[in-house]
């Protein structure tokens, strides 16, 4: 089935908005229910992609609580606490590491308005010692209560929440596509609005065909039952 102009719209309308420079990095977070929780509030936030560790052979796993927001939040996923880290930090991001210590700060006394990465690990350990010592600044929310601190995924919303609050305030929040560099524009919106050509393209080794402002695909391409456009 054609793409409908409505949805096109409506894929752009929300694409227009995300941020690339905000993200979260989970490490080890394996409950569904958290994990589902985390990326539904990147979603809102309009977060673009997120960053997940895991350690052992896993896969992410979603519940009923993502609400289907997986498929709009790209989850890059490592193995390698440095690995990912080095990522991010070469892609220009501040990290910022949920960790109660003598040198965490009160996330609301820090800038969150410049490239930034939460990083929140496993709901009892919090993040491991290595990641610990590769953060840039240690942060917590404070507690009035007699539990020292809240759900991972509660905490992910708390922090992504007050970045943007941060940015509304600043008034560099994006809202016509300059979240991004025009060629992630170009790739995302395709990979919206035709998964299953962009998966084929990927196989075979091949650019994205490009799109009209209708979001008609302007090439000719092979049909198969694998890749409906």
């Amino acid at each position: 089935m054609p793409l409908l102009p409505k949805r096109f719209e409506r894929l752009k309308s929300v694409l227009n908005r995300r941020i690339s420079d905000l993200t979260i990095l989970i490490e080890n977070v394996e409950k569904p229910h958290n994990l589902s929780a985390i990326i539904r509030s990147c979603d809102a936030v309009g977060v673009l992609e997120a960053y997940a560790i895991f350690n052992k052979e896993k896969f992410l796993t979603f519940n009923s609580t993502a609400q289907g927001s997986q498929k709009w939040v790209q989850i890059n996923q490592y193995k390698d606490t440095k690995k990912a880290i080095k990522t991010l930090k070469e892609k220009g991001f501040k990290l910022y590491g949920t960790n109660l210590n003598p040198k965490s700060i009160d996330y609301r006394k820090c800038n969150f308005k410049g490239p930034t990465a939460f990083v929140l690990g496993a709901e009892k350990w919090g993040i491991s010692e290595e990641a610990a010592s590769l953060m840039d600044e240690h942060i917590h929310i404070p507690m009035r209560g007699m539990v020292e601190s809240l759900n991972v995924s509660v905490a992910a919303s708390a922090l992504l929440f007050e970045a943007i609050r941060q940015r509304q305030v600043a008034n560099i929040i994006p809202e016509s596509g300059e979240g991004m560099s025009q060629s992630m524009y170009k790739k995302k919106i395709f990979e919206w609005a035709y998964p299953e050509v962009a998966n084929w393209c990927k196989n075979v080794g091949r650019n994205y065909p490009e799109l009209n402002e209708k979001g008609e695909i302007i090439e000719e391409l092979p049909r198969s039952e694998k890749m409906r456009y």
